[in-house]
C-alpha cells in the first residue's frame, strides 16, 4: 500500500509492482485483460510524468546546498543541474509514451475478445416452398396447428447433409429471415416462418459453430432471390414428393431408391 508521504518505500513498491506486471504479462491467457492493464498503464505513466519532474525541480532547488565527492561546490551544482536537466528531458519522452498508451487504449477499446471455445448461433435453411406445395403445408397449419407444420417440414432435415447443403447455398442467417406479413412459429430446435397471402413457408434449424468460425451470412435479397428463382433444395423436394406430399419425404427417398415408386 502507498504511505503518500515516504518517496523512497513508495518508489520500491512501485518498482516491485512493475516487476510483478512484467512476470504476470509474459502470458496472457484472458487478451480482454489487456484493456485495464494499458489503462492503469496509461495513470501510471501520467503519475510518473508528475515524479520526473518533482524530483527536477528537487536538485533546482537544493543545489546551492550540495557538492561532490571532493567538496567542491561548483562540481556538485553542475550535477544538480544535469541531473534536472535529464529528468526533465525523460519527462518529454514519458509525454510521447502517453500519447501512445492513450491511442492503444483507445484502440483496445474498440476489440470484441471471443473465447476460443465460445459458439455462436446461426439459422440454417432446411425448406422453403411456395406456390401449391406451400399451400398444402399452410392448409396443415390452418387445420392442426404450427406445430404440425413445423413436424411436417422438419422431415426434410438430413442433418449434417442438410446443414452442408445450406452452407453451400448461402442459406446461413443470423437470425431466422421474417418478411413483410411473414408469421412465425418456433420449438427448440426450429422457427417456421409462413405467409398465407404470399403464399410461402420457410423452416429453420439452430446451428451452433465456434465463433473462430463464424462468417457473415449471404444478404437476405441474395438469399430470397435463390429461393424465388427455384434452386437445388427445391428440386430435391419435388423429387422426393414423387413419393405422395404427405408421406415423410425419407420414406419416400427409400422407395424411389428401392424402385418401389410408379
Amino acid at each position: 500500500m502507498p504511505t503518500f508521504t515516504d518517496p523512497t518505500r513508495d518508489a520500491n513498491d512501485a518498482y516491485e509492482a512493475l516487476r510483478g506486471l512484467a512476470h504476470a504479462t509474459r502470458s496472457l491467457d484472458t487478451p480482454a485483460h489487456t484493456y485495464p492493464v494499458i489503462g492503469d498503464l496509461l495513470g501510471g505513466v501520467r503519475a510518473m510524468r508528475q515524479v520526473l519532474d518533482q524530483l527536477a525541480d528537487t536538485h533546482l532547488r537544493h543545489q546551492h546546498q550540495v557538492t561532490d565527492d571532493t567538496h567542491n561546490h561548483a562540481a556538485g551544482s553542475a550535477a544538480a543541474l544535469a541531473a534536472a536537466d535529464e529528468l526533465h528531458q525523460a519527462a518529454t519522452f514519458i509525454d510521447q509514451a502517453e500519447e501512445h498508451l492513450s491511442a492503444a487504449l483507445t484502440h483496445s477499446g474498440q476489440i470484441v475478445w471471443s473465447p476460443p471455445d465460445r459458439q455462436v448461433e446461426r439459422w440454417v435453411g432446411i425448406v422453403f416452398l411456395q406456390g401449391e406445395e406451400a399451400d398444402r403445408v399452410l392448409d396443415l397449419i390452418d387445420t392442426a396447428g404450427p406445430g404440425a407444420g413445423i413436424d411436417h417440414l422438419s422431415g426434410w432435415d438430413y442433418g449434417a447433409e442438410t446443414t452442408d447443403a445450406a452452407m453451400a447455398n448461402g442459406d446461413v442467417h443470423d437470425t431466422p429471415p421474417v418478411y413483410t406479413g411473414d408469421r412465425t412459429a418456433a420449438n427448440d430446435d426450429y422457427t417456421m416462418t409462413y405467409n398465407p397471402q404470399t403464399g410461402h413457408v420457410a423452416l429453420y434449424r439452430r446451428h451452433l459453430i465456434r465463433a473462430e468460425d463464424a462468417i457473415d451470412a449471404t444478404s437476405e435479397a441474395d438469399a430470397t432471390a435463390r429461393r424465388l428463382t427455384g434452386r437445388e433444395t427445391m428440386a430435391q423436394v419435388s423429387a422426393v414428393h414423387a413419393g405422395g406430399w404427405f408421406e415423410h419425404p425419407g420414406v419416400a427417398a427409400v422407395k424411389q431408391s428401392r424402385g418401389l415408386t410408379l
